[in-house]
């Protein structure tokens, strides 16, 4: 039988996972929250861009949790701590890329751990960066060298192609004066995601951390005005970042984590660029033998391009989705990749 699963959300990643979980022989979609009154009451498929599924969309809570489902796909735009308790303690499973990657240190943790004994059920976080790229392939691929002496996952994005206005120019700061971004808390709201892979990869390699992580946050800004998806980038605000976070040991840096967001690379002060190999994602495992993986493909191959087929986003879904069978397999608790199975997609359904 196929393991039953409720949508949370449907912005552009739980778009994605609802097409995800459609396609996936193991599971079926019974329902499907969504915050806004003009969702409510529409076919699931509708709202997603595909043809009709017979499955309403809902503000009523309640309603939702009463479902007899497995597993809840938690994919909002911001993680409610409340909201996650109480679908675990209603008994279904969550899978989310909102968090809780590795929160050895998160101060939710005990509340999560708690609603997962009481509902019998299991929380999973996963995602891409953080959640997937940052620790899963580094700790794949040092299976293969030894005597590890750095581990560094970096990306490297064109911003354009990000249109949620609210998020990139209110929260990620752009367009504003470098003053204002330098004291925002992106680089601590941020570090809390990035802060689990750090801790999961230096658990599962055996580094002995120091108790205080370095941070650092470097801004490029606009030489003249620069026209966004967005809205224009006046000159002198912020148009481009760098945000890294390092663990490391005796102060020497043993796990680097990077995000490079640049507004495209014309009018940039100082003048960054994404280089010869375009936007990309970086891992290097500094080992013996050392390791290095360049991934391209997730990311849009124009910023025109409709944002619900951001590569980027699809991956991201369906890392949660591909996880969904395990997790509703696993015993009750907050499961991370260090706990489960090696997770994998399935193949594509072949026509006879």
């Amino acid at each position: 039988m196929a393991y039953r699963v409720l949508q949370w959300a449907t912005g552009h990643v739980g778009r994605q996972a609802v097409r995800g979980v459609i396609a996936h022989p193991e599971l079926e979609l019974v329902g499907c929250w969504v915050h806004s009154d003009e969702k409510a009451g529409r076919d699931v498929g509708a709202i997603c861009g595909i043809d009709p599924l017979g499955v309403l969309a809902t503000c009523d809570v309640e309603a939702l949790l009463a479902l007899d489902a497995d597993c809840v796909i938690y994919a909002p735009l911001l993680p409610n701590t409340e909201e996650v308790v109480r679908i675990l303690e209603s008994g279904k499973n969550v899978v989310t890329p909102l968090g809780w990657f590795y929160p050895a240190h998160v101060s939710t943790r005990e509340a999560v751990e708690a609603a997962c004994r009481k509902g019998r059920v299991t929380l999973h976080g996963t995602g891409l960066h953080p959640g997937g790229i940052t620790e899963r392939i580094p700790l794949l691929i040092s299976n293969l060298t030894r005597r590890v002496r750095h581990v560094r996952a970096e990306e490297f994005s064109d911003i354009r192609a990000y249109r949620a206005e609210l998020v990139v120019r209110e929260i990620m700061q752009f367009g504003k004066p470098p003053a204002a971004a330098a004291a925002s808390p992106m680089l601590e709201l941020l570090g809390g995601g990035f802060g689990q892979s750090i801790d999961m990869i230096a658990d599962a390699l055996g580094f002995r951390l120091d108790p205080e992580r370095k941070t650092r946050h470097e801004m490029a800004v606009a030489r003249a005005p620069i026209d966004t998806p967005v809205g224009r980038l006046e000159k002198g605000t912020v148009a481009a970042q760098r945000f890294t976070w390092q663990g490391t040991v005796g102060g020497d840096p043993v796990i680097t984590v990077r995000v490079n967001w640049l507004m495209g690379e014309r009018d940039l002060d100082p003048p960054w660029t994404f280089g010869p190999k375009r936007e990309r994602f970086e891992i290097e495992v500094d080992g013996e033998p050392s390791l290095a993986l360049t991934l391209h493909g997730l990311h849009p191959r124009d910023i025109a391009d409709d944002p619900d087929e951001n590569p980027g986003i699809t991956a991201t879904a369906m890392h949660c989705v591909n996880a969904v069978p395990y997790v509703c397999r696993a015993e009750p608790g907050i499961k991370t990749y260090l706990d489960l199975p090696f997770t994998c997609g399935r193949a594509a359904a072949v026509r006879r």
